[in-house]
């Protein structure tokens, strides 16, 4: 059994066609609407899930990029994944603009096999991303709908190695019950809730330091292709129909992201690959 949190933020059409290509009777799902969405679209994906007796929804927060609330948002779904449910064996985020590549009978299976590993990205910050180290040591303060970067600076958490990867993961149950309700978790909340992008090292450094996790495959299974973009660096592109065979054939079981405004056929054919995969 599998539990889901999806991010949401715009697109509850959308959201939709994610869900029904994510909908299994037996998983969970818990839906988080950032609360800059407004009501209409709150309104409509409550309503929308009302029909699905194993989905919820988590009470709002403001989402804002490379704050702590992303981070917050994790947890505060994982906990109450962890109280809906005692069956399920593993964790998967996805955001609203993110996709299936396989069956849920494919993924199910998949993971059935695979319960004593972690599919995440965790690789150690000092080594092989040197040039993010400010994020750790440069403090960061999220108010409001602003993130704000002092120039101050501090030593990293005594005795721990800062890891890093990505924001996406699909992790075992015994990971999500420690980082939520241990005590040994919270020092790097609480460390964690001052770094800037720390979505993307908070889990993998309780996760790497501590004894809380099965076998670690360094593998988000996501097909994303990174693009530049500024001073972000990279952003993932927004896949479109030129893509579809090579999404079609990839391993992975997720990919991100698409745009049904900007192109809904990629959707389309992604949609009735699975239906014929079935």
């Amino acid at each position: 059994m599998i539990a889901y949190l999806v991010l949401v933020h715009r697109y509850p059409e959308q959201f939709k066609r994610l869900f029904h290509a994510i909908y299994h009777p037996l998983n969970h799902y818990l839906v988080h609407v950032d609360k800059t969405s407004g009501k209409e679209i709150s309104d409509d994906i409550s309503t929308f899930l009302e029909d699905y007796p194993n989905a919820d929804v988590l009470e709002p927060e403001k989402a804002l990029w490379g704050g702590y609330s992303l981070v917050n948002i994790e947890l505060r779904g994982m906990a109450k994944l962890l109280e809906i449910g005692k069956e399920w064996t593993h964790f998967i985020n996805l955001s609203g603009q993110d996709f299936p590549l396989k069956t849920q009978t494919y993924i199910r299976d998949f993971l059935s096999k695979n319960t004593n590993k972690e599919f995440i990205q965790a690789h150690d910050q000092h080594k092989s991303r040197p040039d993010t180290m400010h994020r750790v040591h440069d403090m960061c303060f999220e108010f409001g709908e602003e993130i704000h970067r002092p120039k101050i600076s501090r030593a990293f958490m005594r005795g721990i190695t800062p890891f890093i990867g990505t924001q996406w993961m699909i992790v075992s149950r015994r990971f999500c019950d420690f980082v939520c309700n241990t005590e040994t978790s919270e020092p790097y909340k609480k460390f964690y809730r001052n770094t800037f992008i720390s979505d993307e090292g908070f889990f993998q450094t309780v996760m790497m330091n501590n004894d809380c996790h099965g076998e670690i495959m360094q593998d988000d299974l996501r097909l994303i292709d990174w693009v530049p973009d500024g001073d972000i660096k990279l952003r993932p592109r927004t896949f479109t129909i030129a893509d579809a065979t090579e999404l079609i054939a990839s391993s992975n079981l997720f990919a991100r992201k698409f745009d049904l405004l900007q192109d809904d056929e990629v959707i389309d054919k992604i949609e009735l690959h699975l239906s014929i995969a079935v």
